[in-house]
């Protein structure tokens, strides 16, 4: 069964959710400050509440099937744009964003991840139309990114590495203040770019590696490019204010980089299952019901377990957990010094 959206329906949801965005970002612009927890959670749940009620409008529509892909992709994506907030609190730290800066920096940063991902929609569903062994490409590419993930679970991704941004350094003046929340000024007439254009760089970066990510993952639970966009679209939306919100309770889930790879490895079984059905009729597939099960279960097993391990050892600290691992200083330190070796 194909879910037929018309143009007309296009037209309406993209309405709702640029208007969305638009008071996200003039709430932002309008008034610079440093967001408080009240108002972080009152705008957290106003999302949320948005994203559900679209999602049973949804189901009603178009049916129980595709309302449950919705809501299975809507968790899926909310549950991976929580770790990217991991990452988004690494950047404000490494370049010293001033509080009342961060939720105008925020928003211009998920407003280019969702027309990022939009692209990669296009040409994920197109891919996935023309050529079928394309589930099995991202099926692959998500059970290696969960391994991945697990391994270097207890790791943060490095953001000093990031090459676009040493390159913009590199191309550009730039300058230590950040003038208002400008991207750029002038220095006796030169253009300049302030650490807030950087810090944008940085962040708009890191949302297009998590959506080589993301993206395969909600195809893992529909194929529908619409509920795919939806998603995406919920899940990024009230991210500013839940950003705020968690980021002092973010380093509490220790085990949530253990719950993303195990759902990543999950969801790319299931695609590979998908396409090895299409070759051969005898193999299983997982259903959407199932998925939202186990997606549901492992996020729940994963909290709790955090909540569990935080009480016995207050001191420990989640990490957000990196694809890629990195050498740590004294890993560096250790072959740079010629009488650490054996033959010294």
């Amino acid at each position: 069964m194909v879910l037929d959206v018309t143009a007309g329906v296009w037209l309406v949801t993209l309405t709702v959710i640029i208007g969305l965005f638009a008071l996200d970002l003039g709430l932002a612009i309008a008034r610079p400050h440093a967001v408080g927890f009240r108002e972080a959670a009152i705008w957290s749940i106003f999302y949320i509440a948005v994203a559900v009620v679209f999602g049973v409008i949804f189901a009603i529509w178009a049916g129980g099937d595709f309302g449950a892909q919705y809501f299975s992709g809507y968790i899926v994506e909310k549950t991976l744009s929580i770790d990217n907030l991991f990452v988004f609190v690494i950047i404000m730290s490494a370049f010293a964003v001033p509080p009342k800066y961060q939720q105008k920096l925020l928003i211009l940063g998920i407003a280019l991840a969702l027309v990022m991902r939009a692209i990669f929609i296009a040409i994920g569903a197109t891919l996935l139309a023309y050529f079928s062994f394309m589930f099995l490409l991202f099926g692959l590419l998500l059970i290696y990114t969960g391994f991945a993930l697990y391994k270097h679970r207890d790791e943060d991704p490095e953001v000093s590495d990031n090459i676009l941004v040493t390159a913009t350094k590199k191309v550009l003046t730039t300058t230590d203040d950040y003038v208002d929340g400008k991207f750029f000024t002038r220095i006796s007439g030169k253009l300049a770019a302030t650490p807030m254009f950087i810090a944008f760089v940085a962040i708009g970066t890191t949302d297009l590696l998590f959506a080589l990510d993301s993206i395969p993952a909600v195809f893992g639970v529909t194929s529908e490019p619409y509920i795919v966009f939806v998603a995406n679209a919920f899940a990024l939306l009230g991210l500013r204010a839940l950003f705020f919100l968690v980021k002092g309770l973010l380093d509490r889930l220790v085990y949530l980089s253990i719950g993303l790879a195990i759902i990543l490895v999950f969801i790319g079984v299931k695609l590979v299952l998908h396409w090895a059905h299409g070759i051969w009729s005898e193999v299983p597939e997982v259903s959407t019901a199932l998925s939202l099960v186990i997606i549901v279960v492992v996020l729940t097993v994963t909290t709790i377990a955090s909540i569990v391990a935080v009480k016995k050892d207050p001191e420990r600290v989640a990490r957000a957990g990196s694809v890629r691992g990195h050498q740590s200083a004294d890993d560096l330190a250790v072959q740079d010094d010629p009488l650490s070796s054996d033959e010294a």
